[in-house]
Formats: structure tokens, sequence, C-alpha cells
């Protein structure tokens, strides 16, 4: 597994962390996950989607159906990636951002980490 690239994405003090790694199984994501969340105790989400040859999911770890880890695995697809995660990690701002402020910010988060 190898971090391919990290970036902050901010938008009504809202905070989001995102990152791409590589990765050839589940053992490596289920590694980088572990790892992200002793390292972002305090953060409200920690959404992801993954693509590994046939085996692909996508999770919204609480966030409105749809809205976060559906933009990432779009990402995943339309970009035609393979042996990637894409995790963005959420900092709550105390703003909502609604459906459609959420959708951009992940989609947002997650294109950062694929250019």
């Amino acid at each position: 597994m190898k971090l391919m690239k990290e970036s902050l994405y901010e938008i009504k003090k809202s905070k989001f962390y995102a990152y791409s790694y590589e990765v050839d199984s589940i053992d490596d994501i289920n590694h980088i996950l572990e790892v992200l969340k002793k390292e972002h105790k305090k953060a409200k989400h920690i959404v992801y989607a993954y693509k590994i040859d046939g085996i692909e999911k996508k999770y919204d770890d609480g966030e409105p159906s749809g809205t976060a880890g559906l933009p990432l695995y779009n990402i995943i697809n339309k970009k035609n990636l393979n042996h990637i995660i894409i995790i963005v990690v959420r900092y709550f701002g105390g703003i909502k951002l609604g459906a459609g402020g959420l959708l951009r910010a992940y989609n947002t988060a997650g294109s950062d980490v694929t250019k």
C-alpha cells in the first residue's frame, strides 16, 4: 500500500481531509482505515470507496445515502482507476451543507487526490 496523494478542502467551517492510496488487498484497506481512525479520533465521518479488480465498495459512514461514498466511487469508475481507495475524513464545522453541498464537497475532495 502506498499513499498517492492527500489534500484538505474546507467549506462553511467543515474540513474534508482526502487521501488516495494504492492498494492490493482488503488487508491493506483495513490497515489504512485503522490508522486513519486512530489519527482522526474526533472526526465526524470517515467515508471511502475502493476498487481492487472486481471488488468494489462505497461507504457513507452516517452521511445521507448517496452524498459521500457514491461520489468517490463515481470518480474511481469515471477515471478507470483500479487498486485504489479514496478516503475522505470530515470534521463537521457546525453548519449543515445539505445533500447537494455534501455531494459537491466529497466530489471536490475526492477529485483533488486523483489528479
